[in-house]
């Protein structure tokens, strides 16, 4: 075996392990939390690992410094997409589990059970991503015993626009009190769900035209790394013309693929209060 080739096993097998344990989910218990949180020692650690991985094995295979350099930013950028993509379906879920809290509410509530203790019962029996950030909630409201308080931390934990908006009707539902009781959760159970439905399907019908734009995108360079299996093609972009003619086109897809993400980004709930 060669000095290169074992080289080159090497820092890929290095690689793929850190990359591996960079895109893994740590253990530690599910907590609410905004999405824009940064990413960790770990996860930078396993980019730049991820990068040179890429970086070497394009190079070696391809002799043409352009396409390492583009196979490493995009190998690099890989686990911030996938954290970025667990960070999205974390919010997901946690947005379609609203609908599941109100009924919790709603039938505790016609179970005899006062507002507080059904807001505090949900941090047991609740949908499971949301427990804690109402466990918490049960904890300050028994050592206060003022709702207002623990309402206003539990909106503070959870920092999200559906949580603003539950807590808003749970305040107004506080205060009306009565018969209005059932009727303001059943309201906000089913806006939340046609929202929700209606998201879903913006979604979806979405999807094709992002999974379209990516595969317009990648395609090329596809197409670039088969051509490079032929010395000729790999002469031709080794020059100076050629050089140029990969850097641009470099820019140009990620300047399609950033328009693309802008353009097809759903529209973000903004907080009311906070």
């Amino acid at each position: 075996m060669n000095a290169p080739g074992a080289l080159v096993g090497l820092v890929a097998a290095s690689g793929l392990l850190l990359i591996l344990l960079a895109c893994t989910p740590s253990a530690a218990p599910h907590r609410v939390r905004p999405s824009g949180s940064g990413p960790t020692a770990r996860q930078v650690a396993g980019s730049l690992l991820a990068s040179l991985v890429a970086f070497t094995i394009a190079l070696a295979v391809t002799a043409l410094l352009v396409v390492a350099v583009v196979a490493g930013v995009a190998a690099g950028a890989a686990p911030f997409f996938l954290r970025r993509r667990r960070a999205t379906a974390a919010e997901t879920a946690v947005r379609e589990a609203w609908p599941d809290v109100i009924d919790d509410l709603l039938s505790s509530v016609r179970a005899g059970l006062s507002l507080p203790e059904a807001v505090a019962a949900l941090g047991v029996s609740g949908p499971v991503p949301l427990r804690p950030s109402f466990s918490r909630f049960a904890d300050q409201h028994r050592a206060s015993a003022a709702f207002d308080d623990a309402l206003d931390a539990l909106q503070a934990d959870l920092a999200d626009p559906v949580a603003d908006r539950v807590c808003a009707a749970l305040r107004l539902a506080r205060e009306v009190g009565g018969t209005d009781l059932g009727a303001v959760l059943a309201a906000l159970s089913s806006v939340l769900r046609e929202d929700g439905r209606i998201r879903r399907e913006v979604a979806a019908r979405q999807s094709w035209t992002v999974t379209a734009a990516r595969l317009a995108v990648a395609a090329p360079w596809i197409t670039l790394a088969l051509l490079c299996s032929r010395p000729e093609a790999v002469r031709a972009y080794s020059t100076t013309a050629g050089t140029a003619v990969l850097a641009l086109a470099a820019l140009l897809s990620v300047a399609a693929y950033a328009a693309m993400r802008r353009i097809g980004r759903l529209p973000a709930d903004v907080r009311v209060a906070a």
